[in-house]
């Protein structure tokens, strides 16, 4: 999986369509998308088939974002299973950043994670939630 990017929009009409046509039009598709927005202030988290193109495009349309490493891990599909992770890694001192729900397969639940310390999270993240 490529890099994640965190990318701050303004919560406005039209803000997201404008950025996915900037990518269509240099042909970078879209693997993975979520977001959302408060008051004025919105962001999407994505990851994208072509990182070089999407870092140039973002950079191009002067938008703010952050990129990082993509960690996949599995989380226990039922209540709690996120907590667990979000508390270990806040108690290693990691900041979560993005994640991205990529699907469920029986009691698991598939996540990537982009964080401010990839090397500390590692370890946490791969002992698969």
């Amino acid at each position: 999986m490529g890099n994640q990017f965190v990318v701050e929009l303004k919560n406005v009409p039209g803000a997201l369509a404008v950025l996915a046509e900037e990518l269509a039009l240099r042909g970078v598709d879209l693997r993975a998308i979520g977001g959302g927005g408060i008051g004025g202030s919105g962001h999407i988290i994505m990851t994208t088939a072509d990182d070089e193109t999407t870092r140039k495009v973002l950079q191009d349309g002067g938008y703010t974002f952050i990129e990082g490493e993509s960690i996949v891990t599995e989380v226990d599909d039922r209540p709690g299973g996120m907590a667990r992770i979000a508390r270990a890694l806040a108690d290693a001192g990691v900041n979560i950043q993005g994640h991205l729900f990529l699907g469920r397969w029986g009691d698991r639940a598939m996540f990537a994670f982009v964080v401010d310390d990839p090397e500390r999270a590692r370890p946490i993240l791969e002992r698969k939630g």
